[in-house]
């Protein structure tokens, strides 16, 4: 399985998974291969180098179609409603315009999930312009994923526990299947599956560990990714427990398989570490907790959607794997062999992490700071940092042809006197 969406030959040559992201991808003949940045609270895409000192390359509006989207929402009080309570508790007060994008495979479009629109649309990459729109069931859209061959998207509608599957061209829906509560990260691996996390309510204040059953049901949902009929849940709950972990969350956040996919590594919800699993055996092999700083707010209701550490990329070696603390204001390269990590790079509310496409560097995304930083896998050292829009979020590879320019215009100011939420990192 791979990240990205190179075309079948091209991803015979990707070394990675598409929990971490690409590895030494070659893109198509007339195809440049460039990273997307979604900036969250601006709906504008940062594109900038896969390689070397990931320099700047062009920004996308990722949200053309604002203002009839906010009329269609403000006429209809229920989805204003939903629309509103997203800016209120998972948006930190902010819209969210996006979470995640992939290029299609010729790289005409941007595919990008829209949480507050709670759709997914494609945008022509040399227009700027919407070419199709799917809007999720329910009221919010989450992550998404990529099959192997770049023909299908997967994406989370996380309020009505579903995960659509779209024809990526056309926006054509081929399938769904149910989850747990809250539909969060979705996997396609190399065995014909797909998988989803589902990571429960974590947006209200219940996060003792003695209420941790009013977060709801929270597993991960394995289907057929042809047929989309289930072939297994997996409760980490049990697993936890006879791992010796009671004390731990089982709403299981950002995921990366090993190269081979014998092994899946987890993030859980308040834990400033992450766990080991064996798929085949299916049980829990080790545990590590990262170094907390001192700094922190000890309270977890001050931590964002129940986050501790959130973003986990692994190198293509699979020896390495790159964790983005959070609330903890830091990212470091853990050694998978006896799972010790190297220097702290200080970094401001990191929130993703993902591999670049030499698969030399791990980049994670600096909420807090508007930046991108990249770090080598090999010293654990900080590369580089790259400034960009509010509030990035999701970062991941893709192909733009060969000397993409932006569209001209594609303001996401909106025009229509609908009010918006106000832009600027929350610094939190």
């Amino acid at each position: 399985m791979w990240h990205g969406t190179a075309s079948a030959a091209a991803a015979a040559m990707l070394v990675g998974t598409s929990a971490f992201g690409a590895g030494q991808a070659v893109a198509e003949p007339g195809l440049r291969e460039v990273m997307l940045v979604g900036n969250n609270w601006e709906g504008v895409a940062d594109v900038i180098g896969s390689t070397g000192d990931f320099a700047k390359i062009g920004r996308i509006n990722l949200i053309p179609d604002k203002d009839d989207r906010l009329r269609e929402i403000y006429l209809n009080p229920v989805r204003l409603a939903f629309f509103l309570g997203i800016r209120q508790t998972v948006g930190e007060g902010h819209d969210q315009y996006i979470d995640d994008m992939y290029t299609t495979p010729d790289g005409s479009a941007i595919v990008v999930s829209r949480p507050s629109f709670a759709d997914v649309a494609s945008i022509d990459t040399a227009t700027g312009k919407v070419k199709w729109r799917f809007p999720v069931s329910g009221f919010r859209a989450d992550h998404m994923a990529v099959s192997p061959d770049g023909n299908r998207v997967a994406v989370s509608a996380s309020t009505s526990n579903t995960v659509h599957v779209l024809n990526i061209r056309t926006g054509a829906e081929l399938g769904r299947f149910g989850t747990g509560d809250k539909p969060h990260e979705n996997v396609f691996t190399s065995d014909g599956n797909l998988w989803n996390m589902a990571i429960g309510e974590v947006n209200s204040d219940q996060d003792s560990p003695e209420q941790d059953s009013s977060k709801g049901d929270r597993k991960i949902t394995i289907v057929d990714a042809a047929t989309y009929q289930p072939i297994r849940v997996i409760d980490m709950r049990d697993r936890l427990n006879a791992f010796g972990r009671n004390d731990l969350s089982d709403a299981v956040r950002p995921v990366a398989f090993s190269p081979d996919e014998s092994k899946l590594y987890f993030q859980v919800s308040f834990f400033n570490g992450f766990l080991e699993y064996d798929v085949a055996s299916d049980r829990i092999l080790r545990a590590k907790e990262l170094p907390k700083n001192p700094a922190t707010n000890p309270d977890r209701r001050t931590w964002v959607n129940d986050s501790r550490h959130h973003g986990m990329s692994m190198d293509p070696t699979g020896k390495r794997l790159c964790i983005a603390g959070t609330m903890d204001d830091y990212a470091t390269i853990v050694d998978l062999t006896d799972l010790s990590p190297g220097q702290l790079v200080p970094a401001s509310k990191p929130y993703w992490a993902t591999v670049s496409g030499d698969g030399k560097a791990c980049v994670i995304s600096e909420s807090a700071a508007d930046q991108v930083t990249a770090i080598d896998f090999a010293t654990g050292s900080k590369i580089v940092s790259i400034p960009v829009g509010d509030h990035p979020q999701r970062v991941r590879i893709g192909d733009l042809p060969t000397g993409w320019k932006a569209p001209s215009g594609g303001s996401t100011s909106s025009g229509s006197g609908f009010p918006s939420s106000g832009s600027g990192s929350s610094g939190s």
